[in-house]
């Protein structure tokens, strides 16, 4: 399922009891996704690596008091003061067997050895596939049946609403706009390959390195080669900056670009710059100069960039006209 849909499916199954295991390719979001859960619903999140953890670190270690032996629980898991918040299991089918054994008992029954998870507290979990040539181990069936398993995917439509809203730079959004198909693509991967986090990582280097030969190096060690060479020839004969500033001067004369990735260029750059008035005004003035369809994906990009350009005149005339696309 793609990630509005589940985080909407995970914030409706956080008012039961149940676990969750979140299962998805690396670096496509699973972390994120219940970070921003966790902020959405104002809970703090205990994020632990179960790779990392040794089979007594959940039970913790063995004190003696009045001549008998008691567990003390290890300093992460949620005491009683903490009433309500989320306990993440990130890489769990990473760890070895021994370790995943010892989540049985607390995943289902709520407690380890003398140990008793608080009411409020859920429980997630996320892991890679083991086809996407991620370390894994095989997940014992009967810590599988304590979950309720969700299939992340990767949705372009999703990422580029986050991207818009997050400062991902113009051209990333613009390239993977015309080529969707590389927002997540493990083929042959090595140490560099393209995913929404790698995408991340480039945008990143991007805004302090521009896109110039100079920089395909680096390009190449955040993506991969076929990658970064594919968005740095889209770069190269994209539009311009300063072609797309005659259209921000003049946005109801202007020529407007022919070429479909020069207009996902001229949309991402407007979306990057929605906080500046004369761009949602110029934005505004564009819908209706747009194809329709270029229209909608410009509203709607800006919108999640920036919801005050619902008030632009050039926004109103264009819901009046095309309604029925906005739906």
């Amino acid at each position: 399922m793609k990630p509005s849909r589940v985080a909407e499916v995970m914030g409706e199954l956080l008012e039961t009891k149940w676990p969750m295991f979140l299962w998805g390719a690396p670096g496509v979001g699973k972390s994120s996704i219940v970070r921003a859960i966790a902020e959405d619903k104002g809970l703090p999140l205990i994020d632990v690596r179960a790779s990392l953890l040794d089979p007594t670190d959940l039970r913790g270690i063995p004190t003696v008091e009045n001549g008998q032996a008691v567990w003390c629980p290890p300093s992460f898991l949620p005491g009683s003061d903490q009433p309500e918040g989320l306990l993440f299991f990130d890489e769990l089918n990473a760890a070895p067997t021994l370790v995943q054994a010892s989540l049985y008992q607390l995943t289902l029954d709520r407690r380890v050895g003398e140990y008793q998870l608080p009411d409020g507290w859920r429980i997630i979990a996320a892991g890679n596939r083991a086809e996407d040539a991620s370390v894994t181990f095989r997940m014992p069936a009967a810590l599988s049946n304590r979950f309720v398993h969700l299939d992340f995917e990767v949705d372009f439509d999703d990422w580029k609403a986050w991207a818009v809203s997050n400062g991902v730079y113009h051209r990333v959004t613009a390239f993977l706009g015309t080529r969707r198909e590389l927002l997540l693509n493990m083929d042959g991967a090595d140490k560099a390959f393209p995913t929404p986090r790698s995408w991340e990582i480039l945008s990143d280097a991007a805004h302090r390195l521009g896109v110039s030969a100079d920089a395909i190096d680096v390009f190449i060690g955040i993506v991969g080669e076929g990658a970064a060479m594919e968005f740095l020839g889209f770069c190269d004969s994209a539009i311009t900056e300063e072609k797309i500033q005659v259209i921000l001067d003049d946005p109801s004369n202007a020529e407007l670009p022919k070429k479909l990735g020069d207009q996902y260029a001229l949309i991402s750059y407007l979306c990057a710059l929605a906080t500046d008035k004369q761009v949602r005004n110029a934005a505004g003035k564009l819908l209706n100069r747009l194809s329709p369809e270029l229209g909608v994906l410009l509203a709607r990009d800006m919108l999640h960039a920036n919801p005050a350009f619902a008030r632009e005149k050039g926004y109103l005339e264009f819901v009046a006209a095309h309604r029925e696309l906005l739906v």
